[in-house]
């Protein structure tokens, strides 16, 4: 979806993916904001919302390491 608007008939083809299954992830990315849907006829078209990317890259800046996660990041692997 990132090259812009997609049938689901299309998803299914390129993502090897049952119509029941991925309309059913799709739903879900439509509820939590993520795509946008839109009907014509008996197919549906999805597509990313841009805005949903930018409240989450906002709200990821915010976002901040625990002092046990820095000390597990610069711990030695293989000593």
């Amino acid at each position: 979806l990132k090259n812009g608007e997609r049938c689901v008939c299309d998803l299914t083809d390129l993502l090897d993916a049952a119509q029941s299954r991925l309309s059913f992830h799709l739903k879900v990315l439509r509820e939590a904001g993520i795509v946008g849907c839109r009907k014509e006829g008996r197919w549906a078209y999805y597509w990313l919302r841009p805005e949903a990317f930018e409240i989450l890259d906002e709200a990821a800046k915010d976002l901040h390491p625990t002092k046990a996660a820095v000390r597990a990041s610069q711990a030695q692997c293989c000593e």
